[in-house]
């Protein structure tokens, strides 16, 4: 064994050790990452060739969690490791976006890269060191690849930066931030944060920046000590510069032309530059040594050409707007009668139908991983489906990117919700887009804001979201910043940011950068850009609701709860939870019992006034303490020969004695009362060594006149 390891040593003093030549020696490249005791093992494969027919990178990352590892065994049935949590796929998702633009355009073998979590001592978050370890295993391979990058969490903690930090620490965080770079560049960044500023936000990914650089080092030190320099030569695409040539001047003119006469709508402007390439092809048809192929990838750049040198020129983007223009917004709400809130969201061609629905802790999202264990009562699932694009395709259920988008839309709002004790839902959001032309994950933000407000939740304050784009050209230095990017100016530009706040400041982002050398004046004028349109959204989400409503709806479930002694809830659940079941059997709610800071906490749950009513009345009667004087309304359980035993409480009996019936003398029980009768009894003594009920009823009765002799 060749056993190459590199130790990196963080600013605090902690160390990240690679190692390479002891582990899956026969992939391409492998390594293992260890911080503390948590190890990740990263394995990298690509084919030597590429498939015929295949034009992109077929990629896939796949990040997953032993759960050996945490020292614990799967739930389930088979007790064995399944497909990846959302967790992981969001994990996988954050390593695939940073490397993806690093490997050569023309580089088309299928690559696969797994990370395993291996072990891990719950200290060190493991997600912060999965894109180290993927890069690290494409160094120390020859597969080509333009790294190496690494990916660091940054955290601000009591007002300081903090690199990689432990569960407690990100818990505790103002700022809590993804970011990946090669040693020059930042690649990608994603975060949720507490309303925080622009210029915060500049200075941590300076601070992320700083420990990257020395990720990046060791790796090319470990390159050079592998020997892995010298990566594999390739051939996987054709070529033909004269039809390169002969495309571009026949058809760059059309094209300029199509994006000059700023098209608003996305069919039309597509059917305009089909027209141009399918007429192109028609007419060499009958040429047999005509590539279709290659003609339609060579008018894919010319089209991007078009477009940027048109913004870049001549200041124009392709449907008309000025740079920092938002597309036409309306939006509405109480849209479906049913859901507990609604509402829709269109800006341009993108349009999110979003709906809120309350429920019980019994309906809070269990998780259970390697390494968490816990119950979550905030859930928003995103839907994309094929007509939004107007495409047909068949429904396979959500993919990653359903998953990564819906995972920044709850990111933006969670935030903003109230405490759990003020509002003891659980909450889901789900977020149809209806039509997508640019950034439906910002019109999700802006849905559920407004879903949210009309279902009565007290937010904290509305969120809008916007998604900046950028458009650079290196060798004249010429850039542009678009506000509310079309879908094409994604495609065809060098950035996609998209960033969430309030009117206080940012509550989520999410970044991707194709380019080299964005700098930080770019940054923040991308950022305060993205502020300006923040506000301008905010300000129209404001025009169709203020505030939220100051009710729930009539058919959200009604709630309330109540503290009650420790040594009572066993009272209140009965043997084998037979006292909780009859009241919700009896009254329709739902009775939820917790064990918080050593006490009870009940909570009922109710679709309306009189369940939820009856089935308080219900506990408070079983945990009400008897109080001697009080007069209580009773039910005759059980007749004795010397008295009675009258359930005067849910669960309490006391004895009525023969003598405290009637003030007259009684002599046997026999008529006097019945089995299942209610009357009213005074309690009148509690025995204090017993514990034993005296109760009387003729204390309530008018006391008869003494006869006189």
């Amino acid at each position: 064994m060749n056993i190459i390891s590199k130790t990196i040593t963080l600013a605090d003093g902690r160390t990240i050790t690679i190692e390479t030549g002891k582990l899956a020696k026969q992939a391409d490249g492998s390594v293992e990452v260890r911080m503390g005791n948590t190890v990740l093992l990263a394995t990298v494969v690509s084919s030597e060739d590429a498939r015929e027919g295949v034009d992109f990178l077929p990629l896939s990352v796949d990040y997953q969690e032993k759960f050996a590892a945490a020292g614990k065994i799967p739930g389930g049935f088979l007790k064995r490791e399944g497909r990846l949590s959302d967790y992981e796929i969001l994990t996988s998702r954050l390593v695939d976006r940073a490397l993806r633009p690093l490997f050569p355009s023309d580089y088309h073998s299928e690559t696969q890269v797994m990370i395993s979590l291996l072990s891990a001592d719950g200290k060190v978050l493991p997600d912060a060191l999965a894109a180290l370890a993927a890069s690290a295993a494409l160094s120390v391979s020859d597969i080509p690849f333009d790294g190496p990058i690494a990916e660091v969490r940054v955290c601000q903690v009591d007002g300081k930066f903090i690199i990689n930090p432990g569960q407690e620490e990100a818990e505790k965080a103002a700022l809590d931030m993804m970011v990946a770079a090669t040693y020059e560049n930042i690649m990608m960044v994603e975060g949720e944060m507490k309303e925080v500023s622009e210029d915060t936000m500049l200075e941590a990914l300076k601070e992320a920046h700083e420990a990257i650089k020395l990720m990046c080092a060791a790796q090319k030190e470990l390159t050079k000590e592998t020997g892995k320099e010298q990566k594999r030569d390739y051939t996987h695409e054709e070529s033909d510069e004269d039809l390169q040539k002969q495309l571009h001047s026949e058809l760059y003119a059309k094209v300029y032309a199509v994006y000059n006469q700023q098209i608003k709508d996305k069919a039309s402007r597509s059917a305009a530059l089909k027209a141009i390439i399918n007429e192109y092809v028609e007419a060499h048809a009958e040429d047999e040594e005509f590539n279709v192929d290659l003609a339609k990838k060579y008018f894919h750049d010319i089209e991007k050409e078009a477009a940027r040198k048109m913004v870049l020129d001549e200041g124009v983007r392709m449907d008309g707007r000025a740079f920092d223009e938002i597309r036409p917004i309306w939006s509405e709400v109480n849209y479906l009668p049913m859901p507990h809130g609604s509402a829709v969201f269109t800006r341009g061609e993108t349009q999110a139908l979003a709906s809120v629905t309350l429920g019980t802790k019994l309906d809070e999202q269990m998780i259970d991983s390697a390494l968490i264990k816990d119950y979550n009562r905030f859930i928003l699932h995103y839907n994309f489906p094929a007509f939004s694009t107007g495409e047909a395709r068949p429904n396979r259920g959500p993919g990653r990117r359903e998953v990564g988008h819906g995972n920044l839309a709850l990111r933006a709002l969670k935030g903003m919700l109230p405490a759990h004790e003020d509002f003891p839902y659980t909450i889901r959001i789900v977020s149809d887009v209806l039509e997508s032309n640019g950034s439906s994950s910002m019109a999700t933000v802006c849905a559920g804001t407004l879903a949210l407000m009309d279902a009565g939740v007290q937010i904290k304050a509305p969120v809008s979201g916007i998604a900046m784009g950028m458009i650079s050209d290196a060798e004249t230095g010429k850039y542009a910043i678009l506000s509310d990017i079309l879908g094409d100016e994604d495609h065809l530009g060098d950035m996609d940011f998209k960033v969430t706040g309030t009117e206080k400041g940012i509550t989520a982002c999410q970044m991707d950068i194709k380019i080299d050398g964005l700098s930080y004046e770019v940054l923040k004028k991308a950022l305060d850009q993205a502020k300006e349109g923040r506000m301008h959204i905010l300000g129209k989400l404001k025009e169709t609701l203020a505030e939220p409503r100051a009710e729930l709806k009539p058919n959200a479930p009604q709630v309330t709860s109540i503290t009650i002694p420790q040594d009572l809830i066993g009272a209140v659940i009965g043997p084998g939870g037979k006292v909780v079941q009859e009241i919700q059997k009896e009254t329709g709610a739902t009775v939820v019992i917790e064990e918080v800071d050593n006490a009870g906490q009940v909570t009922v749950f109710a679709t309306d006034r009189n369940s939820l009513d009856q089935a308080m009345n219900r506990i408070k009667g079983i945990v009400a303490q008897p109080e001697v004087g009080e007069v209580y309304t009773g039910k005759v359980k059980n007749i004795m020969p010397f008295g009675a035993f009258v359930e005067f409480m849910p669960g309490k009996d006391g004895l009525l004695h023969i003598s405290e019936i009637k003030w007259e003398r009684i002599e046997n029980m026999d008529g006097v009362l019945e089995p299942g009768e209610e009357i009213q009894v005074k309690l009148v003594d509690i025995d204090k060594k017993t514990g034993k009920f005296r109760l009387s009823r003729k204390v309530l009765l008018p006391k008869p006149e003494r006869k006189e002799n």
